[in-house]
């Protein structure tokens, strides 16, 4: 199909726009995942039942800090539009309501954090791992208020496109990880090995030191000077926190949908036995790090249309937002490829068990399958968050995910022992299902402001 040379052009100059604002999102995206092998691997170091803590610790732990995060996800398209409003004053008082928010939240995170040891015994979790979490986990709420600050600090800059901080504080952040989990975790400097609290120390210390490196950065630097982030202090304001929550809730519920799902996938294969546990992890590990780089593009595109819509130019934005979903989709396609290619070699860099890695290639064709709809879901996610469109999207995910995607995993993969391949099935179908919503919402939705736009426009052509 013919492709005119002017559409061509303002694909490139989306997708450079895109790749400006993504690239140091990329990098803060694999500092963070960084941060979590670097735990793995000393947890690992100091034994199997530490390793153990670490690992449930951390599924109870990630369940509800996606829910924080997902609300607070909200910030940057709300802080783009505002920013391509020229509304600077509005980008300041989001983010001080932002700061608000981010602590409401921590409160009642904090409070279910504490049941983790009652939730483990009731799960079923083996009794040697249950000290271990418990203690993971504990110490790991000593850090909880910070990430969540540092998240409203992190999402206002995003909004606005200034977003080399981020990559600058993910870096420093992963520093004092690793010498969190030297000192701490290993034991040295004299300290004793610390085991899974030890992890958690040095997750704490990390999250920490991002935030205070983040807050002196936009206080000092000029950039953050018209938008008067620390100009004055105001008190919680009813009608920008309802605003937020109202975009940000909805935003928490698909984040909670996917990864809960991928979650009781997880479960489902853990009945399966040890080597294909091994082997599911091998290749979730390796989607997870590939998915690193259409995540990044998922954000950037929210805040690059996000700036379109607010100045008023719907009709850009929504290019835009194609532009944005064609280039995930265009990335995790070579992604795939390569893992056909090379999925032995892909299984050999995490295991030495020959029973493994063949099972781990095998499973790596199916992430092949899925990269695509994964990219493509991910990317319209992101395009509809520049509309500030979330509720439908929410109910979407859940339809795509837990009533398409999760019952023809347990019935393939339980129900007719179809096993690992019968479970990854049904999450391929769930990506699919997902991608199509989606991608049709986002047609709909973005027209429709297309046409509110030229309807308003109407008027006044008129009247000249």
């Amino acid at each position: 199909m013919f492709v005119s040379t002017e559409t061509t052009a303002r694909f490139q100059r989306d997708a450079r726009a895109i790749l400006h604002l993504g690239g140091p999102l990329l990098v803060n995206n694999l500092v963070l995942a960084g941060m979590s092998v670097t735990n793995t691997i000393a947890a690992g170091r100091v034994g199997p039942e530490a390793l153990a803590g670490v690992a449930a610790g951390g599924s109870y732990y990630q369940l509800f800090w996606l829910g924080g995060l997902g609300i607070l996800l909200s910030l940057p398209a709300l802080v783009a539009h505002a920013y391509g409003a020229g509304r600077n004053e509005d980008v300041g008082h989001r983010f001080r309501q932002g700061l608000w928010l981010s602590q409401m939240i921590a409160l009642p995170v904090l409070v279910a954090l504490m049941f983790v040891g009652p939730v483990l015994e009731w799960f079923g979790t083996d009794p040697r791992t249950i000290p271990h979490a418990t203690a993971y986990v504990h110490t790991l709420c000593f850090g909880m208020p910070a990430m969540l600050a540092y998240l409203a600090h992190r999402y206002t800059t995003e909004g606005i496109g200034w977003t080399r901080p981020i990559m600058f504080t993910a870096a420093l952040g992963l520093a004092a990880n690793v010498l969190g989990n030297w000192v701490f975790t290993l034991g040295h400097f004299g300290v004793p090995s610390l085991g899974a609290r030890g992890c958690a120390i040095a997750t704490v210390m990390s999250q920490w030191s991002m935030l205070v490196a983040i807050h002196v950065y936009q206080r000092r630097h000029r950039a953050y000077q018209p938008f008067g982030l620390f100009a004055r202090f105001e008190w919680p304001e009813r009608r920008t926190l309802r605003e937020i929550l109202a975009f940000g809730l909805p935003i928490g519920g698909s984040v909670l949908s996917e990864g809960a799902f991928f979650a009781v996938a997880g479960l489902l294969m853990s009945t399966l036995g040890t080597e294909i546990v091994a082997a599911h992890q091998i290749a979730l590990s390796w989607g997870s790090i590939m998915f690193m780089v259409p995540l990044a593009f998922h954000s950037a595109t929210t805040v690059h249309v996000g700036r379109k819509v607010g100045a008023g130019d719907p009709v850009a934005g929504r290019f835009a937002g194609w532009s944005g979903i064609a280039m995930c989709a265009m990335f995790m396609s070579a992604s795939a490829i390569v893992i056909v290619l090379a999925r032995h070699h892909i299984a050999a860099l995490f295991t030495t068990d020959p029973q493994v890695q063949l099972l781990g290639a095998g499973l790596l064709l199916f992430v092949a399958i899925f990269h695509v709809p994964d990219g493509i879901q991910v990317g319209a996610a992101g395009a509809l968050r520049g509309f500030r469109d979330a509720r439908v999207p929410m109910a979407l995910n859940f339809t795509a995910y837990w009533l398409v995607g999760f019952p023809v995993a347990y019935w393939l993969g339980i129900h007719q022992s179809q096993g690992p391949r019968g479970i990854w099935m049904g999450l391929i179908l769930g990506l699919f299902a997902c991608a199509l919503l989606l991608t049709l919402r986002y047609r709909q939705v973005s027209r429709r402001a297309v046409r509110a736009g030229m309807a308003t426009l109407a008027p006044a052509a008129i009247g000249g």
